[in-house]
């Protein structure tokens, strides 16, 4: 049993790695839309590069969207209006002014006669008002062309009328006015009117809902057809154009081909297609990480940051094709290679990002068009964004990378089209949108620093700083370490530039490097300024010991501060697993006759394993032991650099840092023109 868990203990790594493939296969497959595939892949005004297709069964040649909304707009331009007229208003409002009526008092300035005539008139007066109806304020402008005709509902009678003949507030007060223009006193007219005015009141209203209830019936009778093409029909020749008539027909056999073939008996089987075609596109990043990103691939929480990003990218995109696909573009995916390129390396991420954009063409439509133009967007994206710590070359990038977009639409869409005039300005602010949200990425570096334990260019550019805490206090306690470091450090970026290493990392490593020199400064030689040397008074196994675990004591200070792991690499490898050779071979002389335990004046390793950590071991070794030459000329230097570095090949240190015997000459050039320039001799000027 404590067998087979040593062997799962082992293996969990590997099991991770299944796990997280599997998880990550489900959550995209879930994510593609429920419908089966076309066969054939066209696009309006292009050739049909197919055989002749003869329809394999009788369908139906269904409108298209922008003639179905067509219909739409004509059905509501064409729609009756319906209002409503309210009946037992105007019987209350010929009472009210019954009332209003009655309640005047007889007097010298008004006889029983007079006031007979006051309500004979307005009885009139509301009449004629109410004769076809009186509108309500909000609806009087409701229509433009007053000579439409408009269908009112007055309980269970419906009649069409001008939708002129109705009465607006102004045009009742004219009536009220024309009504009493003669046979009355101005204070009686005055009175009258008053009343009348106060009395009125509109009755008829707009029926939205009956309206809109029309209109729907109308549209439940729109035919989503417009013809039919029989089982054996020619469809199209070989080498014909696709558009007008052919087009639609082409996306009729399309839309009914996906939905025969999405069936409750196949859906098994197209899910078990799909997942294999998402199982091979993450089995080959996979294979990808294995072979050319070992270190990568080991490390299961940089496999799972990079997992994460290709669903985050997929799942977004998703998320927009369902909401609206015309804001397809919309989505920054040049954000993935911008990120993996932070974190990793130019050809990880675009590795990674051509993939993501493969698995997108199952969910997006003009797929060849969207994927064509995001792996030239992921080509300019590599090529063009470098050092973002530098902003204005991230601004740069996107406008480059925006520009990209729209020139490839353009061309796109000149080749549709014919011409330039069909050109949809909306793609142009899409892509514009999606150069601004690229931006994002310096965001999302951040946060993917915290949440995972990345480092990025950014961070190495704030840990490169002189006067952090720890540089300080290395300046302090060991000055002539902290200028050894800077020296190292100006020597192996120019080498990292000269091979296209990352040159700020290697530089802040080479800051770091040795920073356990603080724990017993006075034992490295270029600390002693005095003369004397603490090393006379041990053995040379102690002053190994001291002098070799100043890697250890490297590391611990190092995570003290919190620095990353990345930093910490250059630490723990600077020395790889040599000897300090000058101990080693004191005690050899010192007992001539005893076996020397070789591990005793050896570093704790590991070797070099990247390119950066091998550049800072030859760096750190040739710029100590140049300090040793008494008179430093060409000859002498270069002799010396090809000796330490010739030794550190014979012991293979350098065997998994994947550095090329090409790449370390360039790299010993480099060395030896920098130490050639460091060490030259100044004119002597006369006294």
């Amino acid at each position: 049993m404590s067998n087979f868990v040593n062997k799962l203990y082992q293996k969990n790594t590997i099991i991770y790695k299944v796990i997280l493939f599997l998880v990550t296969t489900v959550a995209i497959v879930y994510l593609f839309p429920k419908g089966g595939q076309f066969k054939y892949d066209f696009s309006n005004s292009q050739l049909w590069k197919y055989d002749n297709l003869y329809a394999p069964f009788d369908f139906a040649i269904q409108k298209s969207a922008a003639e179905i909304k067509a219909e739409k707009a004509q059905i509501v331009a064409n729609s009756k209006l319906y209002f409503t007229a309210d009946n037992a208003l105007v019987v209350g409002v010929k009472d009210a002014f019954t009332k209003r009526i009655a309640a005047l008092m007889l007097n010298d300035s008004l006889a029983l006669q007079e006031k007979n005539m006051f309500q004979e008139i307005g009885l009139r007066t509301i009449e004629k008002v109410y004769e076809y109806g009186f509108l309500e304020a909000v609806i009087q402008d409701k229509l433009s062309d007053k000579d439409v005709l408009v269908t009112i509902r007055k309980e269970n009678v419906v009649q069409d009328i001008p939708f002129k003949n109705f009465y607006t507030s102004s045009e009742v007060l004219k009536i009220i006015t024309e009504n009493l223009e003669v046979g009355f006193a101005n204070y009686s007219r005055n009175k009258i009117f008053n009343i009348l005015s106060e009395a009125i009141k509109p009755n008829v209203s707009y029926d939205a809902v009956f309206t809109e209830k029309v209109i729907e019936n109308e549209y439940k009778n729109i035919s989503y057809t417009k013809g039919k093409v029989s089982s054996g029909g020619l469809i199209i020749l070989k080498g014909d154009i696709v558009e007008g008539k052919k087009l639609a027909i082409l996306n009729s056999l399309k839309s009914e081909s996906e939905s025969k073939v999405w069936t409750e008996s196949s859906y098994n089987w197209i899910i078990l297609g799909y997942s294999i075609l998402v199982s091979l596109a993450l089995l080959m990043l996979l294979l990808f990480l294995k072979k050319y990103r070992v270190e990568i691939y080991e490390n299961n929480n940089k496999v799972t940051f990079i997992f994460f990003n290709v669903f985050s990218m997929i799942f977004i995109q998703t998320l927009v094709i369902n909401y609206n696909s015309d804001y397809l573009y919309v989505v920054p995916l040049s954000v993935l290679p911008i990120v993996l390129k932070a974190f990793f390396d130019a050809r990880l991420g675009l590795f990674t990002h051509v993939l993501t954009v493969l698995l997108l063409g199952y969910i997006v439509p003009d797929s060849f068009e969207f994927i064509y133009l995001h792996i030239i967007a992921g080509i300019v994206t590599i090529l063009t964004v470098s050092e973002l710590y530098k902003r204005a070359n991230l601004f740069i990038s996107v406008a480059q990378i925006t520009g990209i977009y729209m020139l490839t639409y353009l061309a796109f869409s000149i080749i549709k089209e014919g011409n330039a005039a069909q050109i949809n300005l909306q793609y142009f602010i899409l892509f514009a949108l999606n150069g601004l949200l690229s931006f994002l990425s310096i965001i999302l570096i951040y946060i993917y620093e915290k949440v995972f334990g990345l480092v990025s260019d950014v961070t190495l550019l704030e840990l490169s700083n002189t006067n952090t805490k720890l540089l300080r206090e290395l300046n302090e306690k060991a000055p002539g370490t902290f200028q050894h470091s800077m020296q190292v450090a100006n020597l192996a970026e120019a080498a990292a530039n000269e091979i296209g290493a990352n040159s700020m990392l290697v530089r802040t490593g080479a800051l770091y490097h040795d920073v356990g020199k603080m724990v017993n400064p006075m034992y490295f030689t270029e600390n002693q300024t005095t003369g004397v040397n603490p090393h006379h008074e041990l053995s040379p196994r102690d002053s190994a010991k001291i002098i070799t675990d100043h890697v250890i004591k490297g590391v611990e200070i190092a995570k003290k501060y919190k620095l990353p792991d990345r930093i910490i690499d250059f630490i723990r490898t600077h020395h790889g697993t040599s000897t300090t050779y000058y101990f080693l071979m004191k005690e050899k002389e010192m007992n001539p006759d005893a076996e020397v335990d070789i591990k005793k004046f050896q570093y704790p390793g590991p070797n070099p394993f990247s390119k950066e950590t091998a550049i800072l071991m030859m760096c750190d070794a040739a710029e100590a032991a140049s300090k040793s030459l008494k008179m430093p000329t060409a000859q002498s230097i270069s002799d010396l650099i090809d000796k330490i570095i010739e030794k550190q090949m014979a012991d293979n240190q350098f065997l998994n840092s994947d550095i090329t015997f090409k790449e370390i000459e360039t790299i010993k050039k480099i060395i030896k023109k920098k130490l050639l320039n460091m060490y030259h001799l100044r004119v002597e000027y006369p006294e």
